[in-house]
């Protein structure tokens, strides 16, 4: 006597079939009631029912802490703008032409909690080349302004821009911003910031906000530069 081959059922093949016909559970919902699976929170096992209220927990809990998320960062972004306001309108009070680039340093380190920053400036007016941020840089770093499409951030690799920071110990990380009148423009300036922390600047964080840094303190200064 011949045996009929057994046809074999495969995950998928169920799963098919369910999609398939949705209306399965309905019309056997005792099987259903009778689904105990294994709960994520616990050895312990529980209904469909159940488990399908835990995923929907899951689900809001994840929901919960983007929104988290999302109001911490808009509350960082708030405060990050009111300091960038204050900046500005120090740099705007300030009626001495001259003494706009201390200003413009010591307000961004109050207003930033940078330990460090400095700039210099070359093609200035002659009113203006006397002042200890004229002081020639020699050819280098022009260059290296002019290279600048974006802000610089990452570790302090030895750049002489690194000496203008101070006496002290150098800078682990450093941003350095090149001043310009447009995008297209030769670089008057560069403006550069330190900290003896590794990680406050790094090569993968956004520039974005010391873009518009570079922007701003560009506008101010430009009064100052020849051809301005």
């Amino acid at each position: 006597m011949t045996e009929t081959p057994t046809m074999q059922l495969t995950e998928q093949d169920l799963a098919a079939y369910l999609a398939e016909h949705p209306d399965f559970f309905e019309r056997h919902a005792e099987l259903l009631a009778g689904v105990q699976l294994q709960s994520p929170h616990g050895n312990r096992a529980v209904s469909l029912q159940e488990r399908q209220i835990e995923m929907l927990r899951d689900k809001m809990r994840v929901l919960e802490h983007r929104l988290a998320d999302m109001m911490r960062n808009a509350a960082e972004n708030e405060a990050i703008s009111g300091r960038l306001l204050d900046w500005v309108r120090a740099m705007l009070r300030e009626a001495d032409p001259a003494a706009l680039p201390h200003t413009l340093v010591r307000e961004m380190q109050q207003q930033f909690q940078l330990p460090q920053a400095a700039l210099r400036l070359w093609n200035l007016l002659p009113a203006y080349t006397t002042q200890d941020y004229a002081a020639d840089v020699g050819t280098d770093i022009p260059v290296l302004a002019n290279s600048l499409s974006q802000p610089y951030c990452g570790a302090n690799a030895g750049f002489e821009a690194a000496r203008w920071l101070g006496a002290g110990a150098p800078p682990q990380s450093m941003a350095m911003i090149a001043l310009r009148e447009t995008d297209e423009a030769p670089a008057f300036g560069l403006l550069v910031l330190g900290s003896p922390h590794a990680d406050r600047f790094t090569a993968d964080m956004g520039t974005e906000f010391l873009t518009r840094i570079g922007h701003l303190a560009s506008a101010g200064l430009q009064r100052l530069v020849r051809g301005g």
